[in-house]
């Protein structure tokens, strides 16, 4: 079976990113996974452990870290949040695309252990865009809320560092050019080898003399 492919979506807080992976994961459940994060913050209202994150305590990610069982791990805006290694590893191997929605910190971490990682960031259209969503979110103070603006306004300048850029001004567009990337990406001829080997055989009876 063809292994999976590693896509790995950050993006400025309040970009969207769960709303377009929740639609990803509805209409195409067959051929992707979303690895569930760890996390020590606490859960927003409607959230449940094991399905948005995996809600634990300060002390329980240091023993994850000591055993190492995250593939990374980063600290953002008071929280620490890491990816389980287990989970990654037997979704991929099973033939499905694994999406990982982390932080920056975490994304370039990834694609050092996994080169052929697709690194995908998502953004709003504009700035004025990015708060007016924070904001319509009700779920922080403006403390918090000053606080992810100006993380914004920091990881903007490693952008670049990304593969692609996905501009999330409606759902289904963004989640059209997601798929379209990955659709892309599984085609390239160094992934295919094996159907570029099947077709050079099928093809030699055609060869002159033979």
């Amino acid at each position: 079976m063809e292994r999976g492919l590693l896509i790995v979506l950050s993006g400025f807080s309040g970009s969207g990113k769960g709303t377009v992976v929740k639609k990803i994961m509805e209409s195409h459940a067959d051929e992707y996974a979303l690895s569930i994060s760890a996390t020590t913050r606490s859960p927003r209202d409607g959230e449940q452990h094991g399905r948005e994150y995996f809600f634990i305590t300060p002390e329980r990610f240091q023993e994850m870290i000591d055993d190492n069982a995250f593939i990374e791990y980063a600290q953002y805006v008071k929280a620490s949040y890491g990816t389980p290694r287990a989970f990654v590893e037997e979704n991929l191997n099973s033939g499905k695309n694994v999406i990982l929605e982390i932080e920056i910190q975490g994304a370039m971490n990834i694609k050092k252990q996994y080169p052929d990682a697709i690194l995908m960031f998502m953004m709003p259209p504009t700035a004025e865009e990015l708060e007016r969503r924070l904001r319509g979110r009700g779920t922080e103070d403006e403390v918090t809320i000053q606080a992810r603006l100006a993380r914004a306004a920091e990881e903007s300048e490693g952008v670049e560092n990304y593969d692609y850029i996905v501009i999330n001004d409606t759902v289904e567009d963004c989640v059209q050019r997601f798929c379209d990337i990955v659709e892309t990406k599984k085609s390239e001829a160094a992934r295919n080898m094996g159907r570029i080997h099947d077709i050079r055989e099928q093809l030699k009876v055609y060869k002159k003399g033979e």
